[in-house]
């Protein structure tokens, strides 16, 4: 960062650099804190931030409105500022989100507590190392949806919930009721399912019953 960055000086909401590109500051705290934004604020203008989001919400839930504020504002050259990583997110599954939102954007970020900056080399595999995260996660919920469907068709269930009941408990079901041995709702209690469940399970029995 250019020294006179670091100079005290009023907060202009929306000043630019010379180059159009913007830094973008984000600060957090968690409801019920006894801390405030004023000491990530106060760092992040003295790093040079021409904008800040603050907000009071937890770092677990991803609809925080002045993070999704702030990724909507990012331009290409901008550069996102945080005081510490996890005010980003406690997430590490959100953090890679936001992340590759950033690179997507073709901004920069910079954590100013542990000296991440996409600018240097160092940064720059650092957001690599993380669109390759990002990309290994995808693949494993994709093999992960694979192998569920695969399972449910090799044991014949296309999709949809599966039944509760095989044939020979609803064979045991739809006897008990006919010969009297049990109520429906009797029935129903035993295998916990619905008395209307039972009625459809005893009216197809006798559909295809001799």
């Amino acid at each position: 960062m250019a020294v006179s960055s670091m100079r005290k000086r009023s907060f202009v909401k929306d000043d630019q650099s010379a180059n159009g590109s913007v830094l973008l500051g984000y600060a957090r705290v968690s409801k019920g804190d006894e801390q405030n934004n004023r000491l990530q604020a106060t760092a992040l203008r003295a790093a040079g931030c021409r904008r800040l989001f603050e907000e009071v919400a937890s770092g677990g839930r991803w609809d925080r409105p002045e993070l999704h504020r702030m990724l909507d504002h990012l331009r290409e050259g901008d550069t996102v500022v945080v005081w510490k990583l996890d005010r980003l997110s406690r997430s590490l599954k959100d953090v890679l989100h936001i992340m590759e939102r950033i690179a997507q954007a073709g901004a920069g970020f910079l954590s100013i507590t542990e000296n991440i900056d996409t600018s240097t080399p160092a940064g720059r595999m650092m957001m690599q190392m993380i669109g390759s995260f990002a990309e290994f996660e995808r693949a494993m919920i994709r093999e992960r949806t694979s192998a569920g469907i695969a399972a449910a068709r090799a044991e014949g269930r296309v999709g949809g919930r599966r039944k509760k009941l095989d044939a020979a408990k609803r064979r045991e079901i739809a006897e008990s009721v006919i010969t009297g041995r049990k109520s429906g709702a009797e029935m129903a209690r035993l295998y916990n399912v619905s008395q209307p469940t039972v009625s459809r399970i005893v009216a197809q029995h006798r559909m295809v019953s001799p």
